[in-house]
């Protein structure tokens, strides 16, 4: 049963959500286990399928799983800190591939068709940048509000399995910076940023600079990690935050895309340790801090395929695994049912 259904109206609001986090139900994963032990095949034999099926069972509160009502969302937001050459793409791509999802043409379009997931594209104010976050916080608190309650929003209750998507050029900066103030501890920004899209020598070295400068002018106001989503996040990237936390609301499994979606994720983890047990990661991107953000989240990936282009498609392309567990779990016979010995 969902704590409420109405985005919250405050920061305060969401902070306390983070106390009242429904439980995995044991009772659906002891009878998942149940009826895995009972299946035609040695034990442990389909491996990390296994693993996805308990998962699933433990959120969906069902001892046989489903993965009927599967959706995505792409959220799209622009940045501000863009101006500064961190991305080897201008800001208009953004409205261009959000034009480019709703016609159909981009890669988790086809994802979604071939694994049979609703597809939504959620456009944020891509008229107005966030605010250049080396210079101050990029959104006001209203902003972060309006954009936790899209993402929140977003996520339909009684589905099987929710993926969040994005789109916003410069967002492996953002990504960046706030995943380094969620986790970088004394390390600061060393380590934080990749190639994002393609950037050159000369592109990763402004990326570096944005993020150092932006970690040096909101220190010391890092320590609330929706603080920290405040100033360094994008309105695409607190969107999925708040679809996240809406998803454990209401028990809806996660798979986790990439870096970008890991940071949004993040936030809540530090929020509190544990409000990530909904979610599941879905690949290791190549970029190249996902495998640290995933550590820090203590995520082990199910896909390892060099992917770096966002929309969900990580998460996407997971989803065959997804379908692929539960239809053994639910298919195969007993070995009372298939007369084999060894049950």
């Amino acid at each position: 049963m969902s704590v409420t259904l109405a985005a919250p109206a405050s920061l305060a609001g969401y902070k306390a959500l983070m106390s009242v986090l429904p439980a995995p139900d044991d009772g659906a994963t002891a009878a998942a286990c149940a009826r895995d032990a009972v299946l035609t095949k040695p034990p442990g034999a389909l491996g990390r399928l296994e693993e996805v099926v308990r998962w699933l069972a433990a959120w969906q509160g069902r001892a046989v799983p489903v993965a009927e009502r599967l959706k995505i969302v792409v959220f799209a937001g622009n940045h501000g800190v863009a101006a500064r050459g961190v991305s080897a793409f201008p800001a208009e791509v953004t409205v261009q591939m959000v034009e480019n999802f709703r016609r159909g043409g981009a890669a988790i379009n086809q994802l979604a068709q071939c694994f049979g997931a609703d597809l939504g594209v959620v456009s944020l104010q891509l008229d107005r940048p966030t605010a250049d976050f080396c210079t101050g916080p990029a959104m006001s608190e209203e902003e972060l509000l309006a954009a936790l309650a899209a993402g929140w929003e977003a996520v339909t209750p009684g589905l099987d399995l929710f993926v969040a998507g994005e789109m916003g050029i410069a967002n492996t900066t953002s990504a960046a910076a706030l995943a380094a103030a969620l986790f970088g501890a004394q390390g600061g920004s060393a380590g934080w940023c990749g190639r994002g899209t393609g950037l050159d020598d000369a592109g990763l070295a402004r990326k570096e600079a944005a993020v150092a400068l932006a970690l040096h002018c909101h220190d010391g106001h890092l320590a609330d990690p929706f603080e920290a989503l405040r100033r360094l996040g994008g309105r695409e990237v607190a969107a999925m935050t708040g679809a996240i936390l809406r998803a454990r609301i209401e028990r809806v499994p996660v798979l986790l895309d990439g870096f970008i979606a890991c940071a949004a994720a993040g936030v809540l983890e530090r929020a509190r340790p544990g409000a990530l047990d909904h979610c599941m990661a879905a690949h290791l991107s190549a970029e190249g801090a996902h495998g640290r953000l995933l550590a820090a989240l203590n995520k082990e990936p199910l896909l390892s395929l060099n992917l770096r282009l966002g929309e969900g498609s990580g998460a996407g392309v997971a989803l065959g695994l997804i379908r692929a567990a539960v239809a053994c779990h639910a298919g195969m016979a007993t070995f009372a049912e298939a007369g084999v010995s060894g049950g």
